[in-house]
């Protein structure tokens, strides 16, 4: 008899990987954000059916800044001016100069989501599809899973006003 569980979690982990392709050849391609637009809402679907199975408890990330800031700024070069936006709590003015003040950020959005997900994905072998279900469901708790509703709702944003190359 299958799991669906475990199906499920499958599927997460393809779109996981979907992501981070796409993430990883978005210098090399123009129009890497319309399949963002489609693979983002599958994700963040697939991580809120996680059931975590809980036990396991995981040392803290040695964040490797220099690769994060490294894939930050590919991004944000890369999204030039669609990469910043105001978030719900702001409050834009009318000048210009107001550009530089918004608070959000598609960069930062997209590479804190593909360092997490690619943690799980790195770890999917040594510890297993538990493991990494506890760890992707805690973090996108604690941390990604607003960068994931952030970077969903920019992006829709972008696509309603046909910005989206």
């Amino acid at each position: 008899m299958i799991d669906p569980e475990r199906v499920q979690f499958m599927e997460l982990i393809d779109t996981a990987r979907h992501y981070c392709r796409i993430i990883e050849s978005s210098a090399d391609h123009t129009d890497w954000l319309r399949p963002m637009v489609k693979v983002l809402p599958k994700l963040h679907a697939g991580v809120v059916v996680l059931h975590d199975p809980g036990g396991s408890s995981f040392p803290p990330q040695l964040a490797d800044f220099d690769d994060r800031f490294d894939l930050f700024s590919q991004l944000r070069a890369k999204l030039g001016e669609l990469d910043m936006y105001w978030l719900e709590y702001d409050e834009p003015g009318e000048l210009a100069s107001d550009v530089d003040h918004r608070s959000g950020s598609l960069a930062d959005d997209l590479t804190d989501i593909y360092f997490e997900l690619k943690r799980g994905l790195n770890m999917l072998d040594a510890a297993g599809m538990d493991e990494v279900a506890h760890l992707w469901e805690i973090g996108f708790r604690q941390h990604w899973g607003q960068h994931l509703v952030d970077a969903e709702r920019h992006l829709y944003t972008l696509r309603a006003n046909n910005r989206l190359a």
